[in-house]
């Protein structure tokens, strides 16, 4: 057991009393500002000729890669990296470079044109084609290589462009030269559509009141008309051929109506019997006769249409429909014969839709060849090869009173 502790005050006590030497070892904590006293330093440090004394080196610097990122170089100070952290240094270098060229690649503009990207590639050395590349892939593929490099050659490739299209600009034409028989044919058209003016300016007239109708009326005569397409039921039904049909035209009598199939056959049928009155390609005839020509279409038909006076007033034998092909032909058929009557050839791709003017005198087909061409019906004459649309052509259509011709 432990002595019990002597608690007699009139004892003195063994506890030292406290100095001021001890109280000022003491950590303290002190309040208030330190700008006066800075502001003297300073003052000091000014008025000779030594550096602040914030700005002495107290311990040599550590030596820094230059070639990593300040943030990473700092980090090695004096001791060596272990592979992951390399590994991670790389890693992070090589997301910040590859930034910086997706940063470059959006302010490079390269050429437009197939020809001069081949021709930049050729003198950076690269492939100017890569299996399954397009113009576009290859765009951005110079793009690519141009980002890598830097911004010279992609300045030079800009000002090429530039001057490219300044050199486009002079040498474009406005006009093309066209051919008589084309002269002529608009003259026609323009006095056949003139006199029809009328009818045109009916058809605004009503148009312009129909705008003016108030919007419960517009929205009652919609539902009227909806109710009444609710009611149609399917007439008839007939198979028409062994392949898809692609399309189908009634006759301006609406007694009969033509389908041309993928199977290269036009086929003219009754309505609404459904009946089959001509097929307007014989796979018997072709097979018995291998080296007759003329027997009409070998490949996908596209297009099918009536003339604009077949089973009005045109004769049986006259060129009553007309159809074109995936194999690039336009044929004109009548009622009298299963082969073509005349083939109208130019097309260098496949005739996607055909339509006559409203004369019925031509003929417009629209191709995947990027043109649509104007025939004149009676000689079989190519009027007019119209350019300008940088694809496909899929539908032509004239106006009703023959002045205008719409494609796309």
């Amino acid at each position: 057991m432990s002595a019990p502790m002597d608690l007699d005050p009139s004892k003195p006590s063994k506890r030292p009393e406290p100095s001021l030497s001890n109280l000022l070892a003491r950590p303290r904590v002190h309040f208030g500002s330190i700008e006066e006293t800075e502001r003297q330093k300073r003052a000091k440090s000014e008025n000779s000729n030594e550096a602040p004394y914030y700005n002495k080196p107290t311990w040599p610097a550590p030596q820094c890669d230059p070639q990593l990122p300040p943030t990473l170089a700092e980090e090695d100070t004096g001791m060596g990296l272990s592979e992951s952290s390399a590994r991670a240094r790389e890693k992070h270098k090589a997301v910040l470079d590859e930034f910086e060229r997706k940063k470059r690649a959006r302010t490079i503009a390269v050429p437009t044109d197939d020809g001069r990207v081949r021709a930049k590639l050729r003198e950076l050395g690269e492939p100017q084609c890569l299996f399954g590349e397009g113009p576009g892939d290859r765009r951005d593929r110079l793009r690519f290589l141009l980002s890598k490099m830097g911004g010279t050659d992609a300045m030079e490739v800009e000002e090429e462009e530039e001057e490219s299209e300044s050199e486009e600009e002079k040498d474009e034409e406005f006009y093309t030269p066209g051919t008589q028989e084309l002269l002529e044919a608009r003259r026609w058209m323009a006095t056949y559509s003139l006199p029809k003016h009328v009818v045109a300016r009916e058809r605004l007239t009503k148009q312009r009141i129909e705008h003016e109708f108030p919007l419960p009326q517009l929205k009652s005569l919609r539902k009227d008309l909806h109710t009444h397409l609710k009611a149609f039921v399917n007439w008839s039904s007939q198979v028409a051929d062994d392949r898809p049909v692609a399309q189908c035209s009634f006759s301006p009598d609406a007694k009969m109506i033509a389908t041309g199939a993928w199977s290269g056959l036009c086929k003219i049928w009754s309505v609404p019997n459904c009946e089959c009155l001509h097929t307007l390609r014989d796979h018997t005839y072709r097979l018995d006769n291998p080296n007759a020509s003329n027997l009409g279409h070998n490949d996908r038909v596209g297009g099918v249409v009536f003339h604009p006076q077949s089973t009005i007033s045109l004769d049986r034998g006259a060129a009553n429909l007309a159809s074109g092909a995936a194999d690039g032909t336009v044929y004109l058929w009548s009622f009298d014969r299963d082969t073509p009557l005349a083939s109208l050839s130019g097309h260098r791709a496949r005739v996607a839709r055909v339509g006559f003017h409203p004369s019925g005198r031509f003929l417009g087909t629209a191709s995947y060849d990027s043109t649509w061409r104007l025939w004149d019906v009676e000689t079989t004459q190519e009027l007019l090869l119209q350019e300008g649309h940088s694809r496909e052509v899929y539908a032509i259509g004239f106006q009703e009173d023959g002045a205008l011709v719409a494609s796309g």
